[in-house]
This record gives C-alpha cells, sequence and structure tokens, in this order.
C-alpha cells in the first residue's frame, strides 16, 4: 500500500511538472522569455545538460522496456530453467558472454535485468548481463576503436580487463547474496496475471507485451528524470578541480577518472569520445579505469538499481564494481610496465 502510494505521488508530482511547463512554452511565450532573462547562466547550463542526458537515455529506454515487455509476455519460468544452467560458475559466464553481444545501454539494461531476475535468471547470471551488456557490446567497442584514432589497444584492453572484472563481481555476488534482491515481485507491481501461459492467442500477448512495456517506461522513467536531474545538478555545481585535487600518481588519477565517469553518467555508446579528450592529461590507465566503470555504474544507474533492488544490495554492488575495477586496471598497468 506504501509503495503504490509512493508511486502515485511520483506520477502526480510528475504530471504536474509536465502540465506547468508546456503552460510555459505553449501558452506564455512572453513569460517564459522574461524569466530567461533573469535567470542565472548556472542555471541554463543544468537545464542543458539535464535535457541532453534525457534526450539520450530516452531511446534506449524505449528499447529497454519493449524487450522487457517481450519477456514478461513471451519468456516463461520453464523457459529459464531449460536455458540458464544450474551450474552457478556457467551461469555466469553465459550472463556475461550474452550481455557482450547485447547492444545496450546502462539505462536501457535495467528493467531488462529486473525482468529476467524476476522470472528466476539467476542474481549472479543477471550482474554479469547487467555489467556486460553496456560495456562491451559490438557498438562500444567500434566507438572506442574509432575515439582512439582506430588504435585497437585501448578497445582491446576495455573489452578483456571489462569481461574480467564482470566476472570477478559476478562471482563476488554470488557467494554473498541467494536471493533475487528484488524490492518487489514484478507481478506484484502491475497484477499478478501471467499472459505467457494458457490459451492466449497473439494478439492478446502482444497487447499485453505493449502494456507491461508502457508500465514499465513510466515506472523507470522516473528515476531516470531524478538520476538525470541530479547528474546534471552535480556536473554544474561541483567544481571538477576538487576532483583533480586527488589526482597525484597513478592510483589518484585512476580514482579521479573513476569518479568523473561515476557524476557524468556519459551513455556508454558515446563516453570513449570524452575519454579520448583526457588522453592528454591522464596516463592511459587512469583513462581505461574511466572507460570501464561509467557504463558499469554511474550515478543516473544508480538510482535506477535502487528503484528495484534493495538499497543494501545495490551499495555493495557500487563498493563491489568501484574496488574491482580499481584493482584490475592498475594490476593491468603494473604487469604492462
Amino acid at each position: 500500500m506504501t509503495f503504490r502510494l509512493y508511486n502515485t505521488l511520483l506520477d502526480v508530482t510528475a504530471i504536474l511538472a509536465f502540465v506547468l511547463v508546456a503552460y510555459f512554452v505553449m501558452y506564455s511565450q512572453r513569460v517564459g522569455e522574461s524569466t530567461l532573462m533573469i535567470l542565472p547562466d548556472s542555471f541554463k547550463q543544468l537545464n542543458t545538460i539535464f535535457l541532453s542526458l534525457i534526450i539520450e537515455a530516452i531511446p534506449f529506454v524505449l528499447i529497454g522496456v519493449l524487450i522487457a515487455g517481450c519477456i514478461q509476455i513471451f519468456v516463461t519460468e520453464e523457459h529459464v530453467k531449460r536455458w540458464i544452467p544450474e551450474n552457478k560458475y556457467r551461469a555466469i559466464m553465459m550472463g556475461c558472454l550474452v550481455g557482450a553481444v547485447f547492444p545496450a545501454c546502462e539505462c536501457g539494461i535495467v528493467p531488462i535485468v529486473r525482468r529476467l531476475v524476476a522470472k528466476g535468471v539467476p542474481l549472479h547470471a543477471g550482474i554479469g548481463f547487467l555489467l556486460t551488456g553496456p560495456l562491451i557490446n559490438p557498438i562500444v567497442i567500434l566507438s572506442t576503436f574509432m575515439a582512439f584514432g582506430n588504435d585497437i589497444r585501448m578497445a582491446g584492453l576495455r573489452m578483456g580487463v571489462g569481461f574480467i572484472a564482470a566476472l570477478l563481481i559476478s562471482l563476488f555476488i554470488s557467494s554473498f547474496f541467494r536471493s533475487n534482491q528484488l524490492k518487489h515481485t514484478v507481478s506484484g507491481l502491475y497484477g499478478s496475471e501471467n499472459t505467457s501461459t494458457g490459451d492466449v492467442s497473439f494478439m492478446d500477448k502482444l497487447k499485453g507485451m505493449c502494456v507491461h512495456s508502457i508500465d514499465e517506461f513510466f515506472d523507470m522513467g522516473k528515476y531516470l528524470i531524478i538520476g538525470a536531474f541530479v547528474a546534471a545538478f552535480v556536473q554544474t555545481y561541483v567544481q571538477a578541480q576538487l576532483l583533480f585535487l586527488f589526482g597525484e600518481g597513478m592510483m589518484g588519477a585512476t580514482g579521479v577518472m573513476m569518479g568523473l565517469a561515476f557524476f557524468l553518467s556519459l551513455c556508454s555508446e558515446a563516453d570513449a569520445f570524452i575519454g579520448a579528450s583526457f588522453s592528454s592529461l591522464f596516463p592511459p590507465t587512469a583513462v581505461l579505469a574511466f572507460l570501464i566503470y561509467g557504463p558499469m555504474i554511474d550515478l543516473k544507474n544508480t538510482i535506477m538499481l535502487l528503484s528495484v533492488f534493495k538499497s543494501k544490495f545495490v551499495f555493495i554492488l557500487l563498493l563491489t564494481i568501484t574496488v574491482v575495477v580499481f584493482v584490475c586496471t592498475i594490476t593491468i598497468s603494473l604487469v604492462g610496465r
């Protein structure tokens, strides 16, 4: 009951905000222009960053919720039992491999993982898919190759080190968490019906898929907006120089770049071009950490994960990703000397 009331309040707030914006845009152009003249430049910058994050993420979230709707309707628990190996290590490997060939953004992959885990996919396999999907899919590797002047080395390191890190993180999660760690069952969100079983026509299944996708979009969209706004606020009002104070030495530079990856919340399909721009300021190890850490976890993605999984699990996952990525990139640097 409390969860439904909380969701209702969020929905009402979002509708009121939309109506207010529509009013100023459509019926009060003079008021809008005069308001823009008195607004500080920092607020305009925050608005620009916020809108760019939303516009960048929305297409991938739409793809994600459509896939999640297909999983909800057309994939049954029996399918999951047949496809996912019972052996923990094979299941983790399978999750990481499927993610590696599955083009997805870190925002769009959250609803997919929620549906998979709710359908019975082991949490460790779902986490492997969550980590590798936005990080080493073909589109990301190609963009990395192009961003670094057609240099295969950085793209290969991102793919190899990222895959190893995802395996280690999934293994750690499998050792400490047995249950799915979802805050609530997906069926409890939108009703307990299961249109994937029984004598149901294809058109009814298609309609059910659309209904579930729409519900998923509005459910995840609230947290995407909140996460994008927080990320835009941090980028606007938190001075980047504060991070660079800790950038002395290899470890400090790596930590700084991981912090930038978290707070910038860039889309994994485009972050390689931003990472390449830091090549003259930071060593390759720090840039590699930036490229691996950001797609695995960032600010807006963390907020979306908190809406799906239990808070304790999300914070442990965040800490695990941070430690593993830091150790892996530093180790590769030491081995490569």
